[in-house]
């Protein structure tokens, strides 16, 4: 993205043009805020680049889990498998040091998307662990289903509840890459 400033049009633009992708074959889901994705990407693109690049040159369906530093405490990358969870197993969360890029490697999940501007606080913002639970009018949630070959980025403006079951016996293997903002 170009130093000028960014509108919404040349936002879509510059996301549909793939170019941040350097070659990553996953998708962004349609949900990705693309004025901020363009925006942030603009404002640190070595990270960004890196993270695409763990994406791409990592055999997500070999790699174990666990957590891989790919640049220090900027970029880094938790490797999970699990069960999913009931819908009130789950919480609403949002982060204010990291933007995560979540995307599942085996199995689906369904992941809630919401404006953290809605949020009220259940719980205090934990610092140390960059981690917000929160409360959401359903009104203002959308759900969508995430499996292989799809990404979601979140940004702190958004709030977002991943790792709800979708059918029961669901098993997922997850990344989620953590960019520092």
């Amino acid at each position: 993205m170009p130093d000028e400033k960014i509108t919404p049009s040349k936002a879509v633009k510059w996301f549909k043009s793939r170019d941040w992708a350097h070659g990553l074959k996953l998708e962004a889901h349609k949900s990705t805020d693309t004025l901020e994705f363009s925006y942030r990407y603009a404002k640190n693109r070595e990270l960004w680049d890196k993270a695409f690049a763990w994406l791409k040159n990592t055999d997500l369906n070999a790699i174990e889990p666990g957590k891989y530093m790919v640049d220090g405490d900027c970029v880094y990358v938790s490797v999970a498998e699990g069960a999913t969870k009931s819908m009130e197993e789950t919480r609403w969360e949002a982060h204010q040091k990291y933007i995560d890029i979540q995307y599942v490697v085996k199995g689906k999940e369904k992941i809630g998307v919401a404006p953290f501007s809605k949020a009220v606080g259940s719980e205090l913002f934990n610092v140390e662990k960059d981690v917000g639970f929160y409360e959401i009018p359903e009104a203002d949630c959308r759900y969508h289903v995430a499996q292989p070959g799809t990404f979601f980025i979140f940004f702190p403006n958004d709030a977002h509840r991943p790792g709800i079951r979708v059918n029961e016996g669901d098993w997922v293997k997850k990344i989620v890459v953590k960019i520092l903002v």
